[in-house]
Parts: structure tokens; sequence; C-alpha cells
């Protein structure tokens, strides 16, 4: 199908509701022995939420999944700056702040492997408007979509397997939970001696399986937006036969 008819396709679903006239507006509009079928079309768009989001998840659940790509590491939360604006008030401060972003990354790449399953029941779940939603919109509308149907239940499950990841031993027997807990309690210790008093300093107080479970999410969702992006555009992401049917023929001229 070239790019003038997959035009007239897109354009159809945005006008007819009815599915019965989709199907035959793409078939119509598709030509030749196989034409895109309603059913191809559904398809197409569950496989490439698939295949999207098996790889982000992939992507992030290995060693520096998280914690070498700029665009997702988990830093520290923000009630924390005042501690790394005067890191150097707390004896080895710096080897400190290393180590619990390191750890708070690890925590997240391990938790992260969890996450296939809550995608592949809201893909099997997704509705044949759900489908056609995605089509009317944005080049993001099926990540809003996974957003929308996940990410609460991936918060809940989350959420435990970030705590356990935390309190797991690592490197030096010390677990991600003890390094961070190190580090707040010695900035604490001066925040509220005299001296922290007198200079205004402030404790630091924040829930880390909290904040580390939500900014895991966010660097999820984002890996899987541009997985969205690639397939959308980019030919050589489109690993499967029905992948390359459905989008393929946006190239073809």
């Amino acid at each position: 199908m070239n790019r003038k008819k997959l035009v007239i396709v897109l354009l159809s679903v945005m006008v007819f509701s009815s599915c019965a006239e989709l199907m035959q507006i793409a078939q119509e509009a598709a030509g030749g022995d196989k034409p895109l079928t309603q059913t191809e079309i559904i398809a197409g768009l569950k496989e490439a939420l698939v295949v999207g989001t098996n790889k982000s998840v992939k992507t992030l659940g290995v060693t520096d999944g998280y914690y070498r790509d700029e665009a997702v590491k988990i830093l520290l939360p923000p009630e924390a700056n005042v501690i790394i604006e005067n890191i150097g008030k707390i004896p080895g401060g710096q080897a400190l702040v290393d180590d619990v972003l390191l750890r708070i990354n690890r925590a997240a790449e391990d938790a992260v492997s969890e996450a296939a399953p809550i995608f592949v029941n809201s893909i099997r779940s997704m509705t044949i408007n759900d489908a056609f939603g995605i089509l009317r919109g944005e080049n993001d509308a099926a990540t809003q979509y996974l957003h929308r149907t996940t990410y609460d239940q991936l918060f809940k499950l989350y959420t435990p397997k970030i705590e356990t990841s935390l309190d797991k031993k690592l490197v030096g027997n010390i677990s991600t939970s003890q390094s961070w807990n190190t580090l707040v309690g010695r900035w604490n210790d001066v925040a509220r001696s005299v001296v922290g008093q007198v200079a205004g300093l402030k404790p630091v107080d924040v829930k880390l399986e909290e904040y580390l479970t939500a900014k895991a999410l966010d660097g999820l969702f984002l890996k899987i937006e541009n997985e969205e992006q690639l397939i959308r555009k980019d030919p050589a992401a489109r690993v499967t036969d029905i992948l390359k049917r459905v989008f393929g023929s946006v190239d073809a001229s």
C-alpha cells in the first residue's frame, strides 16, 4: 500500500466510527491481493506494543541499564539537593553520594524485569476502540495508552520489588538502604547540630522507595515512547512480519 493509500486509511479511521465501514475502507484503499484488514491493523498495533515494551524492559533490566543512560539515570531526590550543595561538610560525603547513586540505579535495574507481564495483559485487553484511538492519536498515543492502563498496577508491583532491592546486600555486604541511611544520617546529624542550625541547614526526610519507584517508571515509559517512535519511523525496528506489513506500508511509494 503506498503512502497516499495509507493516508486514506488513517483519515477514514477519523471519519467513520463503524467497524464494518472501516473494514471496507481499509480493504478498498489497500488494494492488491492481500488488503490490509482491520484485524491486521489491530494485530500490528498490539505487536508494536509487545515489541516496544519487551525491548524497553530488557534494555533497562541489565547492569548499567539505568545507571549509564543519562536520559533515565536516577538521581537523588530533590529534597537531598541540600546534601549535594553542602557535601563537603560530611566526611567522605562525595563517596557516599556516588555509592548511593549507583545503588539506587541498581535497585531499579533489578525491579524492571517484573514489568513485562503487566504490559502483556494490558495489550491483550486492548479493545478495537483503543486500537483506533491509537491510530487517531499522537505519535506517543500507544505509550499514553500503556501509561493510563498500567501505571497504578506497575507502581504497586514495583514498590515491594524496589524495597526488596534496596534491602539486598550488594558490594561490601551493604544494602542500598543502608548506604542511603548512612548518607542521610550523617547529613541530618550535621543539620541538627548547633552549627547546622545556625547555618540554616535542614534535615532530609524522604521515602526513598516511593521516589525511586516513580523515577524508575518514568524511565521505563520514556524508553517505551522511544521504541514507539522507532517502530513508527524506522523500518529496521519492525522485527516481525506483521509490523513490517502494517507499519512498513508507509514507506511504500
